[in-house]
């Protein structure tokens, strides 16, 4: 039984959007064109693959099986086929990341536009979500991730800032009211804005000075999903509600402009920059050949130029 790769592709398609609009939109096709694919695989199949209503599409028991061997195997296929791109003058094709929201608004901006002129034949997608996904179930080439949250069978490369710090700030006027605090012990008696990962987790604040560290879990009237809530908090401690706890680059045109005051900065905790890694067990597509390079060169250059 050999099923056409054209219907395949829209399967994946189709499951990976979770409705044919949607995977319509994301492959500049049409969603009828891909509803007639999913019936004619179905039909060759012999089984259901989607559960469909006038409002959901979801995948059945088959279909999830499907996907599972399907997505990975699909993915060799289009690697292999990308080695055609090696004997281009200039690479081609899409290329597909999966970054957190803190990559998408500091590390991808010094790259991305400068990447694309380079490369004015590559298409360039990003998915934006904190969790830790299997890239190739997903049909990512690669992903953005800090060190700890990486596999052991990944291939991992050094992009963007190699030193950042978490930081603690608020607005003068709640530190004029309810005063500064002088130890990271201290937060437990004010107003802090939380942020909850998409597993349920909260993260304590971790603080070091001198060789100690200190660890504390306070609360306060806020709590936002990690990644697209963290400017709500960053307003609301704008606004004087309390205390927030992010990224020093994220923050620091608020430290510039006196709209927030940094809090505890002796105690502020460094911690390694983050990777772009990608699976070891396949060939590399060549528009991610092409961004290592590009990330590498770029590296390579700014520390010729005396940046840190």
């Amino acid at each position: 039984m050999a099923a056409e790769l054209g219907d395949l592709q829209a399967f994946l398609a189709v499951a990976r959007a979770g409705g044919f609009r949607e995977a319509a939109r994301a492959t500049a096709g049409s969603a009828s064109a891909l509803s007639e694919a999913i019936r004619r695989l179905e039909a060759q199949l012999g089984v259901r693959l989607f559960n469909r209503t006038t409002r959901n599409v979801a995948l059945t028991e088959a279909g999830a099986g499907l996907l599972a061997r399907l997505a990975p195997a699909l993915g060799e296929v289009e690697a292999a086929l990308d080695v055609v791109n090696g004997f281009r003058d200039r690479p081609a094709g899409t290329l597909r990341l999966n970054v957190p929201v803190s990559a998408a608004r500091l590390v991808l901006p010094k790259i991305v536009p400068g990447f694309l002129a380079a490369y004015p034949a590559i298409r360039l997608e990003v998915i934006v979500e904190e969790s830790f996904v299997d890239l190739l179930a997903v049909g990512c080439d690669a992903g953005i991730r800090y060190d700890e949250r990486l596999e052991q069978d990944m291939i991992a490369v050094p992009i963007g800032p190699r030193v950042q710090r978490f930081t603690t700030s608020a607005a003068p006027s709640y530190l004029d009211r309810h005063g500064r605090p002088q130890h990271p012990r201290d937060l437990l008696n004010h107003a802090c804005m939380r942020g909850r990962f998409p597993s349920g987790a909260m993260t304590p604040w971790e603080f070091e000075r001198d060789g100690e560290v200190v660890r504390v879990d306070p609360t306060g009237p806020l709590t936002v999903g990690i990644g697209g809530g963290i400017d709500l908090i960053v307003d609301t401690a704008i606004a004087g509600l309390g205390i927030l706890w992010a990224f020093e680059d994220w923050v620091r045109p608020h430290f510039e402009s006196g709209r927030l005051e940094p809090v505890l900065q002796p105690w502020w905790q460094s911690f390694p920059g983050p990777f772009l890694y990608y699976p070891g067990r396949r060939l590399v597509p060549a528009p991610l050949r092409a961004f290592i390079d590009f990330i590498k060169a770029s590296a390579n250059r700014s520390r010729g130029g005396g940046e840190s």
